[in-house]
């Protein structure tokens, strides 16, 4: 499962193996001047708020398991979803990807 970190001023999404093969992506660094919000999303399958747009590249089957970039209107959220339980959700501005939306532990 994807695991937040914090260090000084960056925050780091480090991803398993398998994650990186399902995403096809490392994982990924921002720092934290770029981070302008944290929330918890209770249903990240929910189209309206959560998961959507086209997943190119990545893993997917719904409401089981969201891996890698979902592309929509001109942003990118990268995402490591499993099941259908809470995930936290993190903004940035000026970066590649707009969200990342991580399963909560």
């Amino acid at each position: 499962m994807a695991i937040l970190f914090e260090n000084g001023d960056e925050v780091r999404l480090e991803l398993s193996m398998l994650e990186r093969l399902g995403t096809c992506h490392g994982s990924i660094t921002a720092p934290k001047s770029a981070l302008i919000n944290t929330y918890r999303m209770e249903d990240p399958w929910d189209r309206k708020e959560g998961l959507w747009g086209i997943r190119a590249p990545g893993t997917g089957i719904p409401k089981v398991i969201m891996l890698g970039t979902l592309r929509r209107n001109g942003a990118k959220d990268f995402v490591a979803v499993y099941g259908r339980g809470p995930a936290k959700v993190y903004e940035f501005e000026g970066l590649p990807f707009k969200r990342w939306i991580v399963t909560e532990k």
